[in-house]
């Protein structure tokens, strides 16, 4: 088989991969879509039950799909579930649900895809797009081995029924913290553990959301360089719910403790206080473990590259790593733009790999 009948392999079917099976396919390509859950809609059905975007529905879209509905309204997770499961259908491309790719190889001018399911997938070109739900990150603190409370990452969470009458505390400053912060505050008595003050920013601006300023001065593409220089802190956006909710004290803010002792946590003022749970709301690192073998990645699992092209191997490029190129780069509404942008090198790569074998 040649590289030009191979198909490009895309590993993950959330927003990011179908975003690259689109510029794939548009590319006069043949994409094949690898998805290790059994819908193509990546890790949203396994988010909280509560959580809604922070985009409304107009600044939520992929490309020739619009969310359809109220355009000021902020899609749930279900919501968003469907959109995508819709999205994929009208794609017209193979996508494999169920299978996960556990190995990628170089081979020849191209690569070798392997899965759980024993196939072996040659092809010219590998686009990586699985997100970083999976590989949740949580901060190294001391004593947490020999905590007797319960620890968990906001990507176990669902609903705040366990936890009604609890001391919790979240770890996190963002808007996932606070969200569920807030939803906690109703049933449990909550602490959000920090290294600064919440930053709230104001989710309307003269009338207007927040997200239509970004797109109308050009903020959502701004390079990521630019973006270090002018965000400090980490930005909660708020329509004055939750700042009026840590206010009236449904939660509160305190500096980020700096032990686990027993059944207590050693706060920064040297105080211990028995915690039923500590919650962590510290983000995610990409899921690229399948990459491990093939050297493309750092000696903390991050890739090598730049802008989302690899730096190591011609024919592997990123979709969906945040940051990647911008501000919007791992979002509903900015997905495409990056993979528009690595879709060019790697069709270009596989073309001259198909012409080197006489294709």
């Amino acid at each position: 088989m040649t590289h030009n009948t191979q198909p490009v392999v895309i590993i993950g079917g959330g927003q990011s991969g179908l975003a690259a099976a689109r510029a794939v396919r548009n590319a006069g390509l043949r994409p094949l879509v690898l998805e290790a859950g059994d819908r193509p809609v990546g890790s949203w059905p396994r988010y909280y039950d509560s959580l809604t975007l922070f985009s409304p529905s107009q600044y939520s879209s992929m490309p020739g799909a619009p969310f359809g509905g109220n355009p000021d309204h902020y899609p749930t997770r279900d919501e968003v579930v469907a959109y995508l499961q819709g999205y994929a259908d009208d794609l017209g491309v193979e996508i494999r649900t169920g299978t996960r790719a556990t190995a990628v190889e170089a081979y020849g001018a191209g690569f070798v895809v392997h899965t759980d399911a024993g196939d072996s997938i040659p092809t010219g070109g590998v686009v990586a797009a699985t997100g970083s739900f999976t590989n949740p990150y949580v901060p190294v603190l001391p004593g947490r081995d020999g905590f007797t409370g319960q620890t968990l990452h906001v990507a176990d969470y669902r609903n705040p029924a366990p936890y009604v009458g609890q001391r919790v505390v979240i770890v996190g400053a963002g808007n996932s913290a606070v969200q569920v912060g807030y939803e906690l505050g109703q049933v449990a008595r909550v602490t959000l553990a920090t290294r600064a003050p919440l930053l709230f920013l104001p989710q309307r601006q003269e009338g207007k959301d927040l997200h239509y300023w970004l797109e109308t001065l050009g903020f959502d593409e701004l390079p990521s360089a630019w973006l270090a220089r002018l965000i400090t802190g980490v930005p909660v956006l708020d329509d004055g719910v939750y700042s009026k909710a840590e206010a009236a004290g449904v939660f509160d803010r305190r500096e980020m403790f700096t032990a686990f002792d027993g059944d207590k946590l050693v706060w920064a003022d040297v105080e211990r206080e028995q915690v039923d749970v500590v919650l962590f709301a510290t983000g995610y690192r990409p899921s690229l473990e399948y990459l491990s073998g093939l050297g493309a990645l750092d000696s903390d699992g991050m890739p090598l590259h730049m802008g989302g092209i690899s730096l190591t191997h011609p024919g592997l490029v990123y979709v969906g790593l945040e940051f990647q190129r911008s501000f919007s780069s791992n979002t509903l509404r900015g997905a495409h733009r990056d993979a528009d942008y690595v879709v060019g090198p790697l069709a270009a790569h596989v073309a001259g790999a198909a012409s080197v074998l006489g294709a």
